[in-house]
């Protein structure tokens, strides 16, 4: 499937971004483990989570769907051994995270996914269960997990990710003793936060976290706020587009997530949060967010990556609309994400007129460019065919991204929300 982008006159309006994907990842993976049954409101119902919800089913859980708005899960008194392999579609988020769980377990489960999947890199999680006592084969999918009692360990992870944070502490809740997790620098926060939402000590606090094995969840609510990296793309398509103004709603604002709005400070854009509540111990609150001429260039390193990791395809495009040098560094990650995205980005900035420079871990991108419509191959990456279709909205001429029918897993009507704000 194809996306095909002309420049538009201006953006106006009101959205509300599709719900946390991180968060419906862990609502359903956590009411898979509590006691009694769990709510969850405005879940992301895209292939990913479902993927999620599937995967888990395969192993007892019971859910139910109602009006696409709302999933009730009852877990299974004790997980079964899945009959058939567990597929976890495109889902990074589902493999890494399960595979705690499972290897926590007297299972012997096989965990496989779609060809991008299969490419990504899975060592960096089957080495910490492997220390706790659990086998694993493989280290990118498919992934062949043999779980049992495990011990608890102490662990200094090589980089900074919420995924092996959460493998080795989810795996940590049934296992012997204490289960410690260290990073060079603070990842994506939302487990901890889920948890002791759910009743769990957390221990520690910062980049250096731990739980203590037995630990128990709690049933419970939550509403499933909008995802902040989801409403990137319109953050960047208000700032670089002339005379746009959005208000975007019920919007997470987790400060392990928020790094996004630290680069729009950088660049001097027109932006305000207000209405910040708390729900479920993750902020919530809505934000406005306005064009402005002679945006100002940005730097992107250190701690600040893994706070807007899923963002840098978008903040590359708004960096090609910035009076100056941009440059994005430390972020090797994006390398191994579902695409090379270093690459796939500096390949369509350059098709559109732009000036990138790369490097193994990030690149620099020279501005202010007037972009020309170009022909995208998005590669199947949902970021990657969202940040060009954001491009295009003030490129000279047409611009066709190819491969966006990935959009799916993360941003289900992506198309019908931009087109809802349009002015042509």
């Amino acid at each position: 499937m194809d996306i095909t982008v002309a420049r538009v006159a201006s953006l106006l309006g009101s959205i509300r971004p599709p719900s946390d994907k991180s968060l419906t990842h862990r609502s359903f993976l956590f009411g898979a483990i509590a006691e009694g049954e769990s709510v969850v409101r405005n879940p992301l119902l895209g292939e990913d989570c479902i993927s999620t919800l599937r995967c888990l089913a395969q192993m007892g859980l019971d859910y139910r769907i109602i009006d696409g708005s709302l999933v009730v899960i009852r877990p299974a008194p004790e997980w079964r051994q899945p009959v058939e392999p567990l597929d976890c579609g495109n889902s990074g988020t589902t493999m890494r995270l399960l595979s705690g769980l499972v290897a926590s377990r007297e299972l012997d489960v096989t965990m496989i996914g779609d060809a991008s999947l299969s490419r990504r890199p899975m060592k960096r999680i089957a080495a910490p269960l492997r220390l706790m006592g659990a086998t694993v084969e493989g280290d990118t999918p498919p992934l062949h997990i043999r779980g049992g009692q495990l011990s608890g360990i102490s662990y200094e992870s090589p980089v900074a990710s919420a995924q092996i944070k959460s493998c080795v502490l989810l795996a940590g809740l049934r296992a012997d003793g204490e289960t410690w997790v260290e990073e060079p620098s603070l990842s994506r926060d939302h487990t901890e936060r889920m948890l002791r939402g759910a009743g769990v000590d957390v221990l520690g606090g910062g980049t250096k976290v731990g739980v203590r094995g037995g630990s128990r969840l709690n049933g419970f609510e939550l509403t499933v706020p909008g995802d902040i990296s989801s409403a990137a793309f319109f953050m960047v398509g208000a700032a670089i587009v002339p005379g746009a103004r959005l208000d975007i709603n019920e919007l997470s604002l987790n400060p392990s997530r928020t790094g996004i709005l630290d680069v729009l400070l950088q660049c001097e854009a027109d932006f305000a949060v207000d209405n910040e509540r708390l729900d479920f111990g993750e902020p919530v609150g809505e934000m406005q967010i306005r064009f402005r001429s002679g945006l100002r260039p940005f730097r992107i390193e250190g701690a600040l990556v893994p706070r807007l990791i899923d963002e840098i395809p978008v903040l590359a495009v708004l960096a090609s609309q910035c009076d100056g040098v941009s440059e994005i560094r430390d972020a090797r990650e994006l390398r191994v994400k579902e695409s090379d995205r270093i690459e796939l980005v500096a390949l369509g900035l350059r098709a559109m007129g732009v000036r990138v420079e790369t490097f193994e871990d990030g690149m620099a991108i020279h501005g202010p460019a007037v972009l020309r419509g170009a022909e995208i191959d998005a590669h199947g990456d949902h970021r990657i065919a969202m940040a060009f279709a954001i491009a295009g909205l003030i490129a000279e001429g047409p611009t066709r991204v190819a491969g966006s029918e990935s959009i799916a897993t993360s941003f289900p009507g992506f198309e019908k929300e931009l087109e809802s704000i349009i002015v042509v």
